[in-house]
């Protein structure tokens, strides 16, 4: 009995703690090392509260943090998801997936351009972005002749 309580008073503790989702934060963008002897990050979400992103957003190729220089690999599963006011997103190459529900809700959003470097995106990744009008793949991409607007 008393460890079923101790671990109950361990998920309400667990609950109540703000979620961050974050390693560190670059001109307005919050990264995951996803690598530390690679040196690659992921975009992420600043919190569970708060998505963080709105306006037009450039994600960067490389970060450094700490003196060290990071490679930007992925941006992480619901990264920006629900950010309403997020209008733009520029995707450097060095990007070679997209996580599933990554732009999620983004009703905002009205273009977006995916580089060739890109060799996975995960489901519903642009699910919900209903004012978005043109996705532009790079022709020499593995999804040039399979991915279009449903």
């Amino acid at each position: 009995m008393n460890k079923v309580k101790a671990l109950l008073l361990i998920a309400l503790f667990c609950i109540t703690i703000p979620t961050f989702a974050y390693d560190f934060e670059s001109d307005g963008i919050y990264y995951d090392i996803t690598s530390s002897s690679d040196r690659t990050v992921g975009v992420t979400f600043k919190s569970s509260d708060d998505r963080g992103y709105s306006g037009s957003v450039t994600i960067p190729s490389t970060v450094t943090y700490n003196g060290t220089k990071y490679s930007v690999k992925s941006i992480e599963f619901f990264a920006f998801q629900g950010c309403t006011n997020l209008t733009s997103i520029s995707i450097p190459k060095s990007v070679i997936e997209i996580g599933a529900g990554a732009l999620q809700g983004c009703t905002g959003l009205t273009s977006i351009s995916i580089p060739s470097s890109v060799e996975s995106i995960g489901y519903y990744a642009l699910q919900g972005c209903r004012n978005l009008s043109a996705i532009s793949v790079d022709s020499s991409s593995s999804f040039a002749s399979s991915f279009r607007l449903a």
